[in-house]
């Protein structure tokens, strides 16, 4: 085991209660799941085991102990350079948005198949699909403008039969658009979810990094910085950053108003909030929520809205809902 001075325990805190990754990571317990871990693990600076989460390759084979692991998901991996999400905070926008649609049904989280979600930019690494599939058991449509990632997540879902029966994938097949085109004139959806590209030029992506690798104690040690998580440039990046995608989200939303009970997406920048629900109120939404979340030092937020009255969402919860498992 090599010895990484700098490189500190991760804390996992504030994460929401159901989710599976409370406290420091069982790595014993991980590596005897997936030996494949065993040569990343490294001596933190109080003596205890860790990852050097410096090392793309080694926080993708995390990713994959921890899938395995804890939700059963076989053979995940994603090709070099795709963007490798963190597990626990990607569980807790599953979990906030399972909150919301309780909150939409008399408290009672609504699971099984009839729910039907769109993951806008779904990835290689199809992350969330999976988690929901596996913790409230509602089905997916993974969508995404990148053929190799969506060969990718087809390779997945081939491992897991099982999950794979509740999981589509799509391909929006103009990058410009984010719905148009790619939802189909009858089709109806309880929920979207997006975490939509960070940064609006290679600059910006670059200047992430270099705090990154400064936070990880890597500044001074004289390798090239790089994004420890990877991703393409569609993952990172997009005309407008964050703010400008999400624009033309809420745009384009209008036009499903009725298809689609929820939308939301993560918002990293809190700096962009006030614009988008300016944005919204600009359009004729029912409501409107920002649901805070966080994951030890990282703050980010889930943006939900709806076009939905009440005797609409009372509609659509006794069609789509009535006959659902609740927890």
């Amino acid at each position: 085991m090599s010895t990484r001075p700098n490189q500190r325990r991760p804390q996992k805190t504030g994460l929401h209660p159901r989710n599976r990754h409370q406290g420091h990571y069982d790595l014993d317990a991980l590596v005897r799941t997936c030996p494949a871990l065993k040569p990343h693990i490294i001596r933190a600076a109080d003596g205890s085991s860790t990852v050097d989460f410096a090392d793309t390759r080694a926080v993708t084979v995390l990713n994959s102990a921890l899938l395995l692991h804890q939700y059963g998901v076989r053979d995940w991996t994603i090709p070099d350079g795709y963007l490798c999400p963190p597990v626990p905070g990607r569980a807790d926008y599953i979990h906030a948005l399972a909150d919301l649609l309780g909150e939409s049904h008399d408290g009672n989280i609504p699971t099984g198949e009839r729910l039907m979600g769109l993951d806008i930019g779904t990835g290689a690494n199809l992350i969330y699909p999976l988690l929901g599939r596996v913790e409230y058991r509602w089905r997916f449509v993974g969508a995404d403008i990148d053929p190799q990632a969506l060969d990718n997540a087809a390779h997945i879902l081939a491992a897991n039969p099982e999950l794979a029966t509740g999981i589509q994938l799509r391909r929006q097949t103009v990058p410009s658009r984010i719905f148009t085109g790619l939802v189909g004139a009858d089709e109806q959806f309880d929920f979207t979810l997006c975490n939509p590209p960070f940064h609006a030029s290679q600059a910006e992506a670059s200047a992430g990094s270099q705090r990154k690798w400064r936070n990880l104690g890597k500044d001074r040690s004289g390798r090239q910085p790089a994004l420890n998580f990877g991703g393409q440039a569609n993952e990172l990046m997009c005309d407008g950053g964050e703010a400008g995608f999400l624009a033309r989200m809420i745009d384009e939303s209008a036009a499903l108003a009725g298809q689609v009970f929820w939308f939301t997406s993560l918002v990293s920048k809190a700096a962009n909030l006030p614009a988008l629900q300016q944005q919204l109120a600009a359009l004729p939404t029912t409501n409107v929520r920002v649901i805070p979340m966080a994951q030890g030092q990282k703050h980010s937020r889930l943006l939900a809205w709806t076009f939905l009255d009440k005797k609409q969402r009372r509609a659509w919860r006794k069609a789509r809902w009535a006959e659902c498992t609740v927890i």
